[in-house]
């Protein structure tokens, strides 16, 4: 039992002087900061195509569909800004987002009228289809 204890400790010695990695500290790596992820921007086509496909699910007025547009680019301009302003999944982004989207909602119903917007949200996974397919 004693010769194993030694044999042990003679093991030990040996690995700790012959430059086992297990008993050497390693230089830490240099860390580096890397800021969070940007957003990725929305394409400016996303607005023409949502409003192309409200016009079709919808059947909105010519002149409907070219405020709806407006509308729509607005919004995209205004959360590409946000995005570019505030770190991807931050919640000042999200709030930032948010604002932007309800202002966006508020103008959309007003352009459609009651009715036309309760179709809208009602319909809104079909124009999402719709602007898929186009």
């Amino acid at each position: 039992m004693h010769s194993a204890r030694f044999s042990t400790l003679v093991l030990a010695l040996g690995l700790a002087a012959s430059g086992c990695s297990v008993f050497h500290k390693r230089a830490k790596a240099p860390i580096t900061e890397a800021g969070p992820a940007a957003a990725a921007p929305t394409p400016a086509t996303a607005a023409r195509d949502l409003a192309d496909a409200m016009a079709t699910v919808l059947k909105l007025t010519p002149d409907q569909t070219s405020r709806i547009r407006t509308v729509l680019n607005g919004t995209v301009e205004q959360a590409n800004a946000a995005k570019q302003q505030h770190p991807a999944q931050s919640p000042e982004l999200a709030a930032a987002l948010k604002h932007i989207n309800i202002a966006s909602q508020t103008q959309l119903q007003q352009i459609m009228g009651a009715a036309k917007y309760r179709e809208f949200k009602a319909k809104q996974a079909r124009v999402q289809a719709e602007m898929a397919r186009q």
